[in-house]
């Protein structure tokens, strides 16, 4: 298994692995395997609105959803999503993809 750990402050704080690696290690726990939205999401952005970045705050605060946590989540730092959600920065498309997957909002993943 290739496993990269990132570390914070001397501690393991995410482990990253191919993506047929982890589709096996839900298999071998049990677990239904991970999907994307990527394609299907693709296909509604010609009917459905996707909502804006400016709503990011909003939609975290909705899902109970601390700030530290959604950064967490998604892999970048408080202040970084804090950026994003004051409009100081506009995220690139992984992270989009990532708050989308998180927040479980359609749309997001093409450029805007």
């Amino acid at each position: 298994m290739s496993v990269q750990v990132i570390m914070r402050e001397g501690q393991a704080e995410y482990a990253v692995l191919p993506w047929a690696e982890y589709q096996a290690l839900l298999q071998a726990a049990g677990r239904a395997p991970a999907t994307l939205a990527v394609a299907p999401a693709a296909a509604n952005t010609a009917t459905a609105t996707a909502p804006s970045l400016s709503e990011l705050s909003a939609l975290r605060e909705a899902r109970g959803m601390a700030q530290a946590d959604l950064a967490r989540a998604v892999g970048i730092s408080p202040h970084y999503l804090n950026m994003i959600e004051s409009g100081e920065r506009e995220p690139d498309a992984a992270i989009r993809r990532s708050l989308a997957f998180t927040l479980g909002i359609d749309g997001w993943e093409q450029d805007s």
